[in-house]
């Protein structure tokens, strides 16, 4: 396993971690997730993700009750929330969802007790509130590292112009700006880190923990013929997810990779995935996998990031077509 320093911190993350959105409560129960957790532990990742939206927050009950039954050291691995979306679904009040002090404090403490821990790594805004002041976010986040909650605080799915505006308020109050952020990056989705964030990464530095590396499993090839029983894209409640993702125009893309995998003699997955890593901006990438054969094949990216040379990342190029057309200054 290749670690990788998150952004300007100190903090070293695997190259690889393994996170429970959809899986967790969902798809998998308490034994899966021991296993597979075991298998990534043992294989070097110490990034476990997670948020108290995800499941409602049994996700993060979930993963507390595996992390007890371990009992591994726990200066060995890290282990992140989100607050944004609340995790009473359909039964949010006011001050129940978004980034107010209040919610924010809140589930912090919430997330603390469903994970059993004493502190978070990691502490991400889920999403941009555009009804907070970027102040009272910042200097709540501040609060919390100091009060020993959280160790370091980033955003998700932020835009690279609300990351920084963060910086220049840590910045003008002499507080801890925001050490990581992270964005959905895969092969069909790269605006973001490969356009947005350069000013970012340029001026301030920023860990990223990339999210659907596999863009919910089309990206494995398993959705080509269509949408098998059991997968992620069939799961209820997620025909938003399907919709956005099952594409005809993404499918022969899809089909096209899977030939070029083939002649390299690796998995569409693993593929990916080194793709994904092959960006020198990513701290992590995230994997979902629900069985222990996929997260076996996940874990063979590392031994296929070696082979990603000029040649073959063109190749990709060639097929994708959808490299970010860079802004000209």
């Amino acid at each position: 396993m290749e670690y990788r320093r998150m952004g300007t911190t100190g903090l070293q993350l695997s190259v690889l971690s393994f996170g429970s959105w959809v899986t967790f409560h969902k798809q998998i129960n308490d034994n899966s997730a021991d296993e597979l957790m075991g298998i990534a532990y043992d294989n070097g990742i110490n990034f476990f993700d997670n948020a108290e939206v995800y499941a409602l927050g049994e996700s993060e009950k979930m993963m507390g009750r595996v992390l007890k039954t371990k009992n591994w050291d726990r200066t060995s691995y890290v282990v992140s929330s989100k607050a944004f979306f609340g995790w009473r679904g359909a039964q949010n009040k006011p001050n129940q969802t978004g980034l107010s002090r209040k919610h924010l404090t809140e589930a912090c403490n919430e997330a603390l007790q469903r994970l059993q821990m004493d502190y978070l790594d990691l502490f991400f805004c889920h999403r941009p509130d555009k009804n907070t002041p970027i102040e009272e976010v910042v200097l709540t986040m501040n609060t919390l590292i100091q009060q020993g909650k959280i160790l370091y605080w980033g955003t998700s799915e932020w835009s690279g112009v609300e990351i920084m505006e963060a910086h220049r308020v840590a910045r003008d109050y002499r507080l801890i700006g925001p050490a990581m952020e992270q964005p959905q990056y895969n092969l069909f989705e790269r605006n973001k880190m490969e356009n947005d964030y350069l000013q970012v990464f340029k001026n301030v530095g920023l860990g990223t923990t990339i999210w659907s590396p596999l863009a919910s499993g089309l990206l494995t090839g398993k959705y080509n013929e269509g949408i098998p029983a059991g997968s992620r894209l069939a799961v209820e409640g997620f025909d938003w997810l399907k919709e956005r993702t099952y594409v005809d125009e993404k499918i022969e893309k899809v089909k096209k990779l899977q030939l070029l995998a083939n002649e390299m003699n690796v998995s569409l997955a693993a593929l990916s995935i080194a793709w994904c890593v092959k960006n020198p901006h990513v701290t992590t990438a995230i994997l979902g996998a629900t069985k222990k054969e996929q997260l076996i094949d996940n874990l063979k990216a590392m031994d296929v990031l070696p082979l990603l040379n000029a040649e073959i990342l063109q190749k990709i190029e060639d097929i994708m077509l959808n490299k970010p057309v860079l802004a000209e200054y």
